[in-house]
C-alpha cells in the first residue's frame, strides 16, 4: 500500500499528490509549500485566498534566500 493514499481531502482531487511529487523531485521545504499551497487553493476545502498568500509567502522566503543581495 503507498504512504501516499493518505492526506487531506484537497490532496486527495489531484492526480499527483504534492508530497509525492515533493518528494520524488527533492524539494526544499519552502518549495514544496509552494507546491502544496498552490495544489489547494481552489479545492472545496482549501482556503483560496490565504492558500495563494501563503505561497506567495513562501515565494518571497525563496526569492530572499537565493537571490539577495546581502551575499
Amino acid at each position: 500500500m503507498s504512504l501516499y493514499k493518505k492526506g487531506s481531502a484537497h490532496y486527495k482531487l489531484l492526480k499527483i499528490q504534492p508530497v509525492k511529487f515533493i518528494n520524488e523531485n527533492k524539494l526544499l521545504f519552502a518549495e514544496g509549500n509552494v507546491i502544496k499551497y498552490t495544489c489547494r487553493h481552489d479545492k472545496p476545502t482549501g482556503k483560496g485566498a490565504a492558500d495563494i498568500d501563503k505561497a506567495i509567502h513562501y515565494l518571497e522566503f525563496i526569492k530572499e534566500r537565493d537571490y539577495s543581495d546581502d551575499t
